[in-house]
Protein backbone atom coordinates (compact mmCIF):
# COMPACT_ATOMS: atom_id res chain seq x y z
CA UNK A 1 0.00 0.00 0.00
CA UNK A 2 1.40 3.32 -1.21
CA UNK A 3 3.29 5.46 1.89
CA UNK A 4 3.71 2.34 4.23
CA UNK A 5 7.49 2.54 4.54
CA UNK A 6 7.59 6.16 6.04
CA UNK A 7 5.31 5.19 9.64
CA UNK A 8 2.26 5.13 8.82
CA UNK A 9 0.25 1.63 8.68
CA UNK A 10 -2.27 0.26 6.07
CA UNK A 11 -5.30 1.07 7.50
CA UNK A 12 -4.24 4.33 7.89
CA UNK A 13 -2.32 5.02 4.40
CA UNK A 14 -5.56 4.55 2.67
CA UNK A 15 -6.47 7.74 2.83
CA UNK A 16 -3.06 9.54 2.09
CA UNK A 17 -3.80 12.98 1.36
CA UNK A 18 -7.69 13.14 0.94
CA UNK A 19 -7.93 16.26 2.80
CA UNK A 20 -8.89 19.13 0.22
CA UNK A 21 -7.04 21.40 1.71
CA UNK A 22 -6.24 24.82 -0.84
CA UNK A 23 -2.42 24.12 -2.00
CA UNK A 24 0.33 27.22 -2.00
CA UNK A 25 2.60 26.78 -4.43
CA UNK A 26 6.07 25.78 -3.50
CA UNK A 27 8.94 24.72 -5.24
CA UNK A 28 9.50 20.79 -4.38
CA UNK A 29 12.72 20.79 -2.02
CA UNK A 30 13.06 16.81 -2.18
CA UNK A 31 15.32 16.49 -4.91
CA UNK A 32 17.43 19.71 -3.72
CA UNK A 33 17.30 18.19 -0.08
CA UNK A 34 18.46 14.88 -1.18
CA UNK A 35 21.06 16.22 -3.34
CA UNK A 36 21.82 18.12 -0.20
CA UNK A 37 22.56 15.54 2.45
CA UNK A 38 24.17 13.21 -0.27
CA UNK A 39 26.79 15.54 0.05
CA UNK A 40 26.67 16.57 3.96
CA UNK A 41 26.09 12.83 5.23
CA UNK A 42 28.59 11.19 3.10
CA UNK A 43 31.59 11.09 5.85
CA UNK A 44 30.76 8.69 8.97
CA UNK A 45 31.46 10.90 12.12
CA UNK A 46 33.77 8.64 14.48
CA UNK A 47 32.69 9.22 18.26
CA UNK A 48 34.71 8.50 21.67
CA UNK A 49 32.79 5.82 23.23
CA UNK A 50 33.12 2.86 25.53
CA UNK A 51 36.42 3.00 27.25
CA UNK A 52 37.79 5.62 25.30
CA UNK A 53 38.01 3.51 22.16
CA UNK A 54 36.49 4.81 18.84
CA UNK A 55 33.49 4.31 17.56
CA UNK A 56 31.27 4.37 15.08
CA UNK A 57 27.36 5.08 15.17
CA UNK A 58 25.26 3.50 13.29
CA UNK A 59 23.56 5.74 10.84
CA UNK A 60 20.09 5.51 10.58
CA UNK A 61 16.82 7.04 9.15
CA UNK A 62 14.00 7.31 11.98
CA UNK A 63 10.90 7.20 9.56
CA UNK A 64 8.74 10.53 11.03
CA UNK A 65 5.04 11.08 10.95
CA UNK A 66 5.25 14.07 13.31
CA UNK A 67 3.49 12.22 15.69
CA UNK A 68 4.29 10.91 19.38
CA UNK A 69 5.27 7.21 18.51
CA UNK A 70 8.43 8.67 15.79
CA UNK A 71 9.52 11.33 18.82
CA UNK A 72 9.67 8.70 21.05
CA UNK A 73 11.63 6.47 19.11
CA UNK A 74 13.81 9.16 18.48
CA UNK A 75 13.98 9.78 22.20
CA UNK A 76 15.06 6.43 22.81
CA UNK A 77 17.66 6.25 20.49
CA UNK A 78 19.23 9.03 21.60
CA UNK A 79 19.55 6.99 24.87
CA UNK A 80 20.64 3.98 23.49
CA UNK A 81 24.03 5.85 22.30
CA UNK A 82 23.86 3.26 19.30
CA UNK A 83 22.48 4.89 16.69
CA UNK A 84 23.10 7.98 15.13
CA UNK A 85 19.93 9.61 13.59
CA UNK A 86 20.92 11.22 9.97
CA UNK A 87 17.74 11.97 8.97
CA UNK A 88 13.91 12.57 9.69
CA UNK A 89 12.13 10.36 5.94
CA UNK A 90 8.86 12.38 5.90
CA UNK A 91 6.86 11.16 2.97
CA UNK A 92 4.62 14.52 1.53
CA UNK A 93 1.36 14.28 -0.96
CA UNK A 94 2.73 16.66 -3.41
CA UNK A 95 -0.99 18.03 -4.49
CA UNK A 96 -1.86 19.03 -0.85
CA UNK A 97 1.55 19.77 0.89
CA UNK A 98 1.37 18.08 3.87
CA UNK A 99 1.80 14.52 5.97
CA UNK A 100 -0.07 11.95 4.71
CA UNK A 101 -3.14 11.18 7.01
CA UNK A 102 -2.14 13.35 9.82
CA UNK A 103 -2.41 15.96 7.25
CA UNK A 104 0.47 18.27 9.03
CA UNK A 105 1.60 21.51 7.36
CA UNK A 106 4.71 20.85 5.57
CA UNK A 107 6.29 24.10 7.57
CA UNK A 108 5.65 22.43 10.63
CA UNK A 109 7.50 19.25 9.48
CA UNK A 110 10.31 21.58 9.19
CA UNK A 111 10.37 23.08 12.63
CA UNK A 112 9.75 19.74 14.10
CA UNK A 113 13.39 18.47 12.20
CA UNK A 114 14.87 21.98 13.17
CA UNK A 115 13.97 21.86 16.84
CA UNK A 116 15.51 18.08 17.19
CA UNK A 117 18.82 19.14 15.21
CA UNK A 118 18.22 16.88 12.51
CA UNK A 119 17.86 17.16 8.50
CA UNK A 120 14.41 16.45 7.50
CA UNK A 121 14.51 13.81 3.90
CA UNK A 122 11.27 15.01 2.94
CA UNK A 123 10.08 12.87 -0.55
CA UNK A 124 7.26 13.85 -2.11
CA UNK A 125 4.62 11.50 -3.46
CA UNK A 126 2.14 11.90 -6.26
CA UNK A 127 -1.41 12.39 -5.98
CA UNK A 128 -2.94 10.14 -6.64
CA UNK A 129 0.18 7.73 -6.13
CA UNK A 130 -0.27 4.10 -7.57
CA UNK A 131 1.81 1.39 -5.58
CA UNK A 132 4.04 1.79 -8.90
CA UNK A 133 4.71 5.53 -8.31
CA UNK A 134 5.36 4.63 -4.98
CA UNK A 135 7.37 1.95 -4.82
CA UNK A 136 9.80 3.70 -7.38
CA UNK A 137 9.83 7.12 -5.71
CA UNK A 138 10.96 5.30 -2.53
CA UNK A 139 13.36 2.43 -3.74
CA UNK A 140 15.06 5.73 -5.44
CA UNK A 141 15.34 7.07 -1.63
CA UNK A 142 16.72 3.83 -0.34
CA UNK A 143 19.41 3.45 -2.81
CA UNK A 144 20.04 7.55 -1.80
CA UNK A 145 20.36 6.47 1.63
CA UNK A 146 22.62 3.46 1.24
CA UNK A 147 25.17 5.75 -0.75
CA UNK A 148 24.96 8.30 2.46
CA UNK A 149 26.20 5.19 4.16
CA UNK A 150 22.96 4.95 6.64
CA UNK A 151 22.53 1.68 7.22
CA UNK A 152 19.45 1.29 8.88
CA UNK A 153 15.97 2.74 9.09
CA UNK A 154 13.55 3.21 12.45
CA UNK A 155 9.81 2.65 12.74
CA UNK A 156 7.48 4.16 15.53
CA UNK A 157 5.53 0.78 15.41
CA UNK A 158 4.43 -0.29 18.96
CA UNK A 159 1.95 -3.83 18.36
CA UNK A 160 1.16 -4.29 14.78
CA UNK A 161 2.58 -7.42 13.75
CA UNK A 162 1.59 -7.46 10.27
CA UNK A 163 2.94 -3.89 9.57
CA UNK A 164 6.11 -4.96 10.75
CA UNK A 165 6.49 -7.93 8.85
CA UNK A 166 5.62 -5.89 5.66
CA UNK A 167 8.46 -3.23 6.50
CA UNK A 168 10.84 -6.24 7.23
CA UNK A 169 9.53 -7.39 3.68
CA UNK A 170 9.61 -3.91 1.72
CA UNK A 171 13.10 -3.62 3.35
CA UNK A 172 15.08 -6.87 2.07
CA UNK A 173 17.86 -6.32 -0.40
CA UNK A 174 17.58 -2.63 0.01
CA UNK A 175 20.94 -2.31 1.97
CA UNK A 176 19.13 -1.35 4.57
CA UNK A 177 17.88 -2.58 8.04
CA UNK A 178 14.60 -1.73 10.05
CA UNK A 179 14.54 -1.23 13.74
CA UNK A 180 12.07 -0.64 16.17
CA UNK A 181 12.55 0.77 19.12
CA UNK A 182 9.37 1.23 20.69
CA UNK A 183 7.93 -2.23 19.66
CA UNK A 184 6.31 -4.30 22.01
CA UNK A 185 5.67 -1.49 25.03
CA UNK A 186 3.06 -1.50 27.19
CA UNK A 187 1.01 1.36 25.27
CA UNK A 188 -0.75 2.96 28.42
CA UNK A 189 2.71 3.06 30.68
CA UNK A 190 3.94 3.90 27.24
CA UNK A 191 1.80 7.02 27.13
CA UNK A 192 1.96 8.06 30.65
CA UNK A 193 5.79 7.98 30.21
CA UNK A 194 5.58 10.28 27.11
CA UNK A 195 3.22 12.61 28.97
CA UNK A 196 5.28 12.68 32.63
CA UNK A 197 8.48 12.89 30.22
CA UNK A 198 7.07 16.32 28.60
CA UNK A 199 5.26 15.01 25.40
CA UNK A 200 2.91 17.90 24.34
CA UNK A 201 1.34 16.70 21.30
CA UNK A 202 -2.16 18.09 19.85
CA UNK A 203 -4.53 15.31 18.12
CA UNK A 204 -4.52 16.35 14.49
CA UNK A 205 -6.89 13.26 13.10
CA UNK A 206 -9.04 10.92 14.21
CA UNK A 207 -11.56 8.22 13.51
CA UNK A 208 -14.85 9.42 13.54
CA UNK A 209 -16.29 5.62 13.50
CA UNK A 210 -14.63 5.12 16.88
CA UNK A 211 -14.01 8.42 18.44
CA UNK A 212 -16.31 11.63 18.86
CA UNK A 213 -15.28 14.65 16.81
CA UNK A 214 -14.57 16.43 19.98
CA UNK A 215 -11.25 14.87 20.63
CA UNK A 216 -9.66 16.33 17.78
CA UNK A 217 -7.24 19.56 18.41
CA UNK A 218 -7.27 18.14 22.27
CA UNK A 219 -4.17 17.69 24.21
CA UNK A 220 -2.82 14.29 24.47
CA UNK A 221 -2.18 14.27 27.91
CA UNK A 222 -3.69 12.12 31.07
CA UNK A 223 -6.80 13.66 30.93
CA UNK A 224 -7.37 12.09 27.55
CA UNK A 225 -6.26 9.08 27.95
CA UNK A 226 -9.27 8.95 30.78
CA UNK A 227 -11.82 10.17 27.89
CA UNK A 228 -11.18 7.62 25.72
CA UNK A 229 -13.79 5.03 25.53
CA UNK A 230 -13.36 1.25 26.47
CA UNK A 231 -11.31 -0.47 23.58
CA UNK A 232 -9.35 2.65 22.50
CA UNK A 233 -5.59 1.78 22.41
CA UNK A 234 -4.07 4.63 24.33
CA UNK A 235 -1.29 5.41 21.70
CA UNK A 236 -4.05 5.12 18.52
CA UNK A 237 -1.83 2.50 17.53
CA UNK A 238 -4.71 0.77 15.78
CA UNK A 239 -5.49 4.16 13.75
CA UNK A 240 -7.96 6.05 16.39
CA UNK A 241 -6.19 8.71 16.26
CA UNK A 242 -2.92 10.68 15.33
CA UNK A 243 -0.83 13.75 17.11
CA UNK A 244 1.42 16.27 16.01
CA UNK A 245 4.13 16.34 19.01
CA UNK A 246 5.24 20.53 19.66
CA UNK A 247 7.26 19.55 22.71
CA UNK A 248 9.55 17.17 24.92
CA UNK A 249 12.34 16.09 25.53
CA UNK A 250 13.22 15.48 21.36
CA UNK A 251 12.72 18.73 20.80
CA UNK A 252 14.57 22.29 21.98
CA UNK A 253 12.64 24.87 22.03
CA UNK A 254 9.21 24.06 22.33
CA UNK A 255 7.09 24.77 18.85
CA UNK A 256 4.13 27.16 19.55
CA UNK A 257 1.07 25.94 17.25
CA UNK A 258 -2.77 26.51 17.13
CA UNK A 259 -5.30 24.41 16.31
CA UNK A 260 -6.89 26.69 13.32
CA UNK A 261 -9.65 25.00 11.08
CA UNK A 262 -11.29 21.64 11.77
CA UNK A 263 -12.54 19.81 8.91
CA UNK A 264 -14.44 16.27 8.56
CA UNK A 265 -13.73 14.15 5.47
CA UNK A 266 -14.81 10.64 4.68
CA UNK A 267 -15.38 9.11 8.03
CA UNK A 268 -12.19 11.51 9.22
CA UNK A 269 -11.96 14.43 11.27
CA UNK A 270 -8.84 16.30 11.10
CA UNK A 271 -7.39 19.92 13.04
CA UNK A 272 -5.62 21.94 11.26
CA UNK A 273 -2.66 22.86 13.51
CA UNK A 274 -0.27 25.67 12.60
CA UNK A 275 2.51 27.15 13.89
CA UNK A 276 1.55 30.56 15.38
CA UNK A 277 3.20 34.24 14.39
CA UNK A 278 5.79 34.15 16.86
CA UNK A 279 7.20 30.55 15.61
CA UNK A 280 6.89 31.25 11.53
CA UNK A 281 10.67 32.75 9.99
CA UNK A 282 9.70 35.98 8.10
Amino acid sequence: MAGELCGLSRHKERHLGEVSYPRKHQTSTSQKSLGYLLHALSKRRPNVERNGSRTDMKRTLLSWSTGKDSAWSLHRLRQQNEYEIVGLLTTFNQEANRVAMHAVRRSLVEAQAKAAGIPLWDVDLPWPCSNADYDSVMSETCKSAVLAGIEYIAFGDLFLSDIRAYREKQLENTGLQPIFPVWGLPTRELALSMIKSGVRAKLTCIDSKVLAPEFVGREFNEQLLSDLPPGIDPCGENGEFHTFVYAGPMLKPILSVEVREIISRDGFVFADVSLTHSDVDT
